[in-house]
C-alpha cells in the first residue's frame, strides 16, 4: 500500500504544478489585458486548489505509515533535526507544504470575497506563486527525478 500511495503522491505532483501553473499564468495574462473574471478562471483556480488539497492529503498518509516516522520516532526529534535527510521528509517538506497549501487556500478565499475582476486575478497570482514558489522548494528532487 505504502509504495502505491508514495507513487501516486509522486506522479499527483505533475498535476498539481500543471494546474497551479495554469491558474497563475491565467491570473497574470487576465491582468495585463484587463478582461473579466469568468467562470472559466474560477474552474481553472478552483481545479488547482482541489489539486493541491488533495496532493496534501496524500502526503498525510505518507507520513504516518512511513519507515521514516518509525525511526523519527525511535530516535526523538533531537536526532531527526541533526540528520538532513530525515528533517527534510519528516520537517521542512510537510511544514513548508502546508504553509504554501494555507496560503494557496487564502488566495482562494479572498479572490471569493471580491468584486472587482482586477482584485481577484491579483489575489489569485500573488498566492499561488508564493505557493508554487514554496512548493517547488520543498520537492526532494533527488528522489523525485530518479
Amino acid at each position: 500500500m505504502y509504495q502505491g500511495v508514495l507513487d501516486l503522491h509522486s506522479y499527483w505532483a505533475y498535476a498539481v504544478l500543471v494546474f497551479l501553473l495554469l491558474a497563475i499564468i491565467n491570473a497574470f495574462v487576465a491582468l495585463s489585458s484587463k478582461r473579466a473574471f469568468l467562470p472559466k478562471d474560477r474552474q481553472i483556480s478552483m481545479l488547482a486548489l482541489i489539486f493541491t488539497h488533495v496532493q496534501f492529503v496524500l502526503g498525510l498518509v505518507l507520513l504516518f505509515v512511513s519507515a521514516k516516522m518509525d525511526v523519527a520516532k525511535q530516535l526523538g526529534m533531537g536526532e531527526v533535526m541533526k540528520n538532513a535527510e530525515l528533517r527534510k521528509v519528516l520537517v521542512e517538506h510537510p511544514f513548508i507544504n502546508l504553509i504554501a497549501i494555507v496560503l494557496i487556500t487564502i488566495g482562494w478565499s479572498k479572490h471569493k470575497r471580491t468584486e472587482d475582476s482586477t482584485a481577484k486575478f491579483r489575489k489569485i497570482a500573488i498566492f499561488y506563486a508564493i505557493g508554487l514558489i514554496l512548493l517547488l522548494s520543498r520537492i526532494p528532487w533527488d528522489q523525485w527525478l530518479s
